[in-house]
């Protein structure tokens, strides 16, 4: 029996045409995470749930509009955050463990189309968890938000969900799924305080501070929130969650090639 590698499929997968594929793989990744219900309303009630329990009952907070903006804003973040790196980090990490994915690999299907399908379809999914924070911001907070800026800001967390996403895939392809799930939670939860979702950055001392403009989640949260602010945002922000974005995307590639080749060497 003659096994194909992938390598050799590039020619063949030329002749097969992708958009099609791509929306297959989307569609058969988002149903098989659906029928999971508790990993998908887990994902959808935490950051709901934070909101709910740690910045509603401060009054202080939740009800004055700049604060409350801003926490929402932080944890809309988080909910992303959370979304991308477990969903997409365990997804590949469990893939990687069964007889099926490498079976997949010996289709004539480019990898892009395999990979951006799995990160478009963990982006759905964590887009869709931003719904009961929204929600709650907006019915038990004074948030306050136009429709312009609701819509910037969203545009403006779904290009910084982008080095979440590609970690996640990297932490897949680096970890086999038990220490995928360690990984992750260190990594969620640092990014989390690190980055001000849980406090506000302008009350940590000075080293703190500092040290935060060098996460992917301070830069999110900063740029999200001068959308929906209609600020303008400071260049270490954006060249920041550029840097994040292309390192990101590196490590992801080469570890993707890394165990490509382990397994078909």
């Amino acid at each position: 029996m003659t096994t194909t590698l992938p390598a050799e499929n590039e020619t063949r997968a030329r002749t097969v045409p992708a958009l099609p594929l791509y929306a297959a793989h989307v569609r058969a990744l988002v149903v098989e995470t659906l029928r999971v219900p508790i990993a998908v309303i887990g994902t959808l009630a935490f950051p709901a749930l934070s909101l709910l329990f740690f910045v509603v009952p401060n009054r202080a907070v939740a009800d004055d509009p700049v604060f409350a903006t801003a926490a929402v804003a932080s944890l809309a973040v988080f909910a992303v955050m959370v979304s991308s790196l477990f969903n997409l980090g365990l997804t590949v990490a469990e893939a990687r463990e069964k007889p099926w994915n490498p079976y997949l690999r010996s289709l004539p299907l480019p990898a892009a189309v395999r990979i951006s399908a799995q990160l478009t379809s963990t982006a759905m999914l964590s887009f869709l968890s931003l719904v009961p924070v929204l929600i709650v911001g907006a019915l038990a907070t004074e948030a306050i938000v136009s429709v312009l800026g609701l819509i910037a800001g969203l545009a403006v967390l779904a290009l910084t969900s982008i080095p979440f996403l590609l970690l996640g895939a990297a932490i897949g392809y680096a970890f086999s799924s038990k220490a995928a799930i360690a990984v992750i939670q260190v990594g969620m939860f640092g990014f989390a305080f690190g980055g001000g979702l849980f406090f506000p950055p302008q009350f940590f001392p000075e080293w703190l501070e500092t040290l935060s403009r060098f996460f992917p989640s301070r830069h999110a949260r900063e740029l999200t929130l001068a959308a929906v602010e209609g600020t303008t945002p400071e260049l270490w922000m954006l060249v920041g969650a550029l840097a994040w974005t292309l390192a990101t995307a590196a490590l992801a590639l080469w570890l993707y090639r890394r165990d490509e080749g382990r397994r078909y060497r």
